[in-house]
């Protein structure tokens, strides 16, 4: 049986939960998850302004927090945190190590997801919004293809207990321990749709624990606010035991799982990913203990012959002002407020690529015509536009902060704030021009 925990299922997760999985879950792996398609895109834009950055900003933090207990119990590290940088954030966290008093770690970093020198003027079509690579121009920043597990089953071959990756697709890092304990042939197709199940159930953390899941009155959730990380308990034909660590918060049972089965799923029976096309669709869910769900089925077939590429551009920068209003008359006052400030869009001759007016607690989410007809005592007026520059960004905000005296009575707690905007958008290459490769770092 291997044991492997979920420490992390986005990039700003908390951290607790990972240390308690390592001090109380007997876990053989710790695998972090936190590598978004935009956030990897960020991350490279980080990097064009510092060669030495690029990596996950709480890679430091996570390492101090586990790392001494990993080495205490054994437990081997997994995680794309290296983001743009692996090979840097490799290095760091050999130097966090040395600071720590870890001599002898093994550090790799799986390098070679990045693919931007191929793709930069390519006639490769866009998948999303049609064109081709090279219609992005300049406004191209960076292009990553998804990885599999075979670089990291290599570098647990060569005894790293510590790896961090670009982007790997997110069930892959599950996976790749399983095929290094199990000896699973990269074409067993089976046994690596089985893992792929495993490793989908787990890359979210929480969510398969009642995060992302409770409903109050409808689907409860105890502790929210100490949520236990799940782990997984694996045999060798690829099904497995879902659990959590015993005290925890949270709950594990056929309905959490079910919910993180069907997450970001589009066709159940052809699930893609690197190494395999998944089966989700004979899975079958068991509640075999208090928080313990068996999970059984499960296959697949050949993997795809190309992979996916995710490609960052700018977009230009959103710029965002917002403003509350409270009493009998909010509503009415937020609506004028609005008005007001599209009006002076038009006097300023402030043109946005994109634009969003709309009373948060009224219409942000539903349309207006859907709105309740009880009209709530206190609303936030919040504008938000796409502009090509920062400098007319900028020109949002200030309009709503000047309705405090140019405005409807009685506004109050206005924001502003101007982002630039990292676009994701997708295409495919041949598995041939993607060439992953490991690099080494020993501490001391």
């Amino acid at each position: 049986m291997v044991r492997i925990g979920a420490g992390a299922g986005f990039a700003g997760d908390r951290i607790e939960p990972a240390v308690e999985l390592v001090r109380e879950g007997r876990l053989d792996y710790l695998v972090f998850e936190c590598l978004a398609e935009r956030t990897i895109a960020l991350a490279q834009r980080t990097r064009l302004g510092d060669p030495s950055a690029g990596y996950d900003p709480l890679l430091e933090a996570r390492m101090r927090a586990v790392l001494p207990l990993c080495v205490e119990k054994n437990v081997r590290v997994i995680s794309n945190m290296g983001a743009a940088n692996p090979a840097a954030a490799a290095r760091r966290i050999a130097e966090l190590a040395d600071e720590m008093g870890l001599s002898g770690l093994k550090v790799a970093a799986v390098v070679g997801d990045d693919v931007l020198d191929v793709m930069a003027g390519s006639s490769r079509p866009l998948l999303e919004i049609g064109g081709d690579v090279a219609s992005l121009g300049d406004a191209l920043i960076s292009a990553n293809a998804y990885l599999g597990c075979e670089a990291i089953v290599e570098a647990l071959a060569h005894g790293a207990q510590v790896i961090v990756t670009g982007r790997v697709a997110d069930p892959s890092l599950f996976l790749a321990p399983l095929v290094h304990e199990f000896g699973w042939s990269l074409d067993d197709w089976e046994r690596l749709g089985r893992g792929t199940v495993v490793g989908h159930l787990l890359e979210c953390a929480g969510q398969v624990t009642g995060g992302y899941f409770a409903d109050p009155d409808v689907k409860m959730v105890p502790d929210l606010a100490r949520l236990g990380f799940p782990l997984a308990e694996v045999v060798a034909d690829g099904s497995a035991v879902i659990t959590k660590v015993e005290g925890s918060g949270g709950r594990v049972d056929v309905a959490t799982c079910t919910e993180q089965l069907l997450y970001e799923l589009h066709d159940p029976a052809r699930y893609l990913t690197p190494d395999v096309t998944a089966d989700f669709s004979t899975v079958a869910f068991e509640k075999v203990g208090p928080d313990r769900v068996a999970v059984r089925g499960g296959g697949g077939g050949p993997r795809p012959a190309q992979l996916k590429v995710s490609l960052g551009r700018k977009e230009g920068f959103i710029g965002e002002g917002a403003i509350s209003y409270a009493g009998s008359s909010a509503v009415a006052r937020g609506r004028l407020a609005l008005d007001i400030v599209a009006e002076r869009f038009r006097l300023i001759g402030l043109s946005p690529l994109e634009t969003r007016f709309e009373l948060i607690g009224v219409d942000a989410v539903a349309p207006e015509h859907l709105a309740s007809a009880f009209a709530p005592m206190e609303v936030r007026a919040r504008v938000v536009a796409r502009t090509l520059t920062r400098e007319e960004a900028e020109r949002v905000g200030r309009e709503v902060e000047a309705l405090y005296t140019n405005g409807p009575a009685g506004g109050g707690g206005a924001t502003r704030l101007v982002t630039p905007v990292v676009g994701v958008v997708s295409t495919l290459i041949e598995r041939d021009l993607v060439r992953p490769a490991v690099i080494y770092e020993a501490t001391q």
